[in-house]
């Protein structure tokens, strides 16, 4: 699987939010945001490329504003 730059750059940045807000595991989190823990896992790998529909419900799950997931890419 493809892994760029931009996609580690935004896993990288969506694991530190994650851990900033205290959501210790992908699976705890994914279920609070309604998605699969292996999906989760992928984005955060860098194997996964979200849809703006993910991204607006990941930063909705961790209270931020989307451009906060994409400031590193």
């Amino acid at each position: 699987m493809t892994r760029s730059a931009h996609r580690i750059a935004f896993g990288q940045r969506l694991r530190d939010l994650r851990q900033e807000q205290g959501w210790a595991s992908q699976e705890a989190f994914a279920h609070h945001v309604g998605l699969d823990r292996t999906y989760v896992s992928g984005l955060e790998r860098g194997t996964r490329n979200p849809t703006l529909d993910v991204l607006v419900k990941l930063a909705h799950g961790l209270d931020v504003k989307p451009s906060e997931l994409l400031s590193t890419v």
